[in-house]
């Protein structure tokens, strides 16, 4: 196989392989010995699902986190130098978006490595087909501000963003906040503003349902603790 950077998806959830990972991804994820991952833990758990008889201590596994400086993310690279492939993993989803594997995928980009995208789940586009908004124009915003004032002010600024711009608004919460999150919308955007909020994508319970704001308010759904996004548009 070539000596490249490959982004290596992850399910969303505890979810069966076969049903969001293509059949190719195992045959790269065998051919790999160097991984760049942000928790070695669930790498290793994720690595063993795919094949149950891998030998996960031959691997060798790099930690990439806030911490990780640069100089460390450009040693990461080293193997690809001498030819050999590197896989970047995800903790759910695809890497690199709305994920710290951006900055490797830099730093391999800056040294004019290749970079091999592979096929696999991604809650943002999942939420953005199941929504029924504009898929033409939208924006991620990753998680909103904590504080309650200028999350408020948030809110209101994606929202004029959808009338004035024609453009569908994500975002995401941690899954403790998620109801509070759900009431702070109801509370702050027009009525007319439709809201769909998506969980547990290709899981077991999988949630995705459009309403407006007001349609909302007569129903609370139970976010607590599921992994979830939230789309605004009008």
């Amino acid at each position: 196989m070539d000596s490249a950077l490959y982004l290596i998806p992850v399910t969303l959830g505890d979810t069966p392989l076969e049903q969001v990972l293509p059949v190719y991804n195992r045959e790269i994820i065998l051919g790999i010995r160097h991984f760049i991952v942000e928790d070695v833990r669930s790498a290793r758990r994720f690595l063993k699902k795919v094949e149950k008889s891998i030998d996960i201590d031959s691997l060798e596994f790099y930690t990439l986190n806030k911490h990780t400086t640069a100089e460390e993310r450009s040693s990461y690279l080293d193997a690809l130098k001498e030819g050999m492939p590197v896989g970047l993993l995800s903790e759910a989803g695809c890497p690199a978006i709305a994920d710290p594997g951006a900055d490797m995928v830099a730093v391999a980009q800056q040294k004019g490595l290749k970079v091999v995208p592979l096929v696999g789940p991604s809650s943002i586009l999942l939420s953005l087909m199941g929504s029924g908004f504009n898929g033409q124009s939208f924006a991620f915003h990753g998680y909103l501000p904590i504080d309650p004032g200028q999350r408020a002010k948030k809110l209101k600024q994606l929202e004029n963003g959808i009338y004035q711009e024609d453009q569908t608004q994500l975002f995401i919460e941690t899954p403790y906040r998620n109801q509070k999150m759900f009431e702070e919308i109801v509370q702050v955007c027009r009525p007319q503003t439709r809201l769909c909020i998506a969980a547990d994508l290709t899981c077991e319970g999988e949630y995705i349902r459009t309403l407006s704001v007001k349609e909302w308010k007569g129903q609370k759904p139970d976010l607590a603790k599921r992994p979830c996004i939230f789309l605004l548009y009008k």
